[in-house]
């Protein structure tokens, strides 16, 4: 058995989040214990963090958004400005990947099971001016529907997320709400679990920055076109069955 096979065996058997992480008192939104990083699995997580950041300057930002966990460790091993991953930074990158995610209070279905998870380039496309893929079939033939229907005002502002990018999204999100992974997948799905990874994407209006990710882009007129158009789904509208925020600017495109 080699040594990933062995810590997801590990993982399953003792199915106790403990280990990872500690418990503190539950914040208003959540029904349950909130559950934190540790101080240990927050110094680790905090490299962890770092590295994947660096791997991305090798790999650029577009590329990262694809990239596989075995080419990150394959970059980290070539190229001394980013460094090896350390054996707890895997763990801790492995064991955050195979969690179950109902122990933060997220409740959406694993979507992606193969932490190795591997894009082929020939089933996507980049759209241009973007810096984001799409996969070639219903994603992107609903993208230029809604470009053709609604004009150059809306954009793909987050296509395609490999396991790699989640993961490193969802660590920023869970540091700037100090160690929070109950209060992180409120507004981010885990690794695994986001539907970026089979076919959903986000829009956003041109020049309105980061508000395309706030429920200010209800208030655009883009926003707006698009529910008139009536065939565009919104994978987490209000008071969805997942446990995450409302996202006015997450299309669905997965019939999951």
């Amino acid at each position: 058995m080699n040594r990933r096979d062995f810590l997801h065996v590990m993982l399953l058997a003792s199915a106790m989040p403990s280990t990872l992480l500690a418990m503190r008192t539950p914040v208003k939104y959540t029904k349950h214990s909130d559950i934190y990083f540790s101080s240990i699995d927050r110094e680790c997580a905090s490299r962890l963090l770092a590295r994947l950041r660096r791997v991305q300057s090798i790999v650029g930002h577009g590329n990262f958004n694809i990239i596989s966990f075995d080419y990150a460790l394959k970059i980290s091993k070539h190229y001394s400005s980013v460094g090896r991953f350390q054996k707890d930074e895997l763990a801790l990158f492995e064991k955050l990947f195979f969690i179950d995610a109902s122990e933060y209070g997220f409740y959406g279905e694993k979507v992606v099971d193969n932490i190795t998870q591997v894009f082929k380039k020939k089933e996507m496309l980049k759209v241009p001016h973007t810096g984001h893929f799409l996969y070639e079939g219903d994603a992107h033939a609903h993208y230029e529907l809604i470009r053709r229907s609604i004009g150059d005002s809306i954009i793909l502002t987050s296509g395609v997320r490999g396991v790699v990018k989640q993961m490193y999204l969802f660590l920023g999100k869970v540091f700037r709400v100090d160690g929070n992974l109950s209060l992180a997948s409120n507004s981010l799905a885990p690794p695994g679990y986001s539907y970026h990874g089979i076919g959903d994407f986000d829009v956003g209006k041109v020049g309105f920055g980061a508000r395309n990710f706030t429920t200010d882009f209800e208030t655009t007129d883009e926003y707006k076109r698009l529910m008139d158009l009536g065939f565009v789904q919104i994978r987490y509208h209000k008071n969805n069955p997942y446990g995450v925020r409302y996202e006015p600017w997450h299309i669905k495109v997965s019939h999951l």
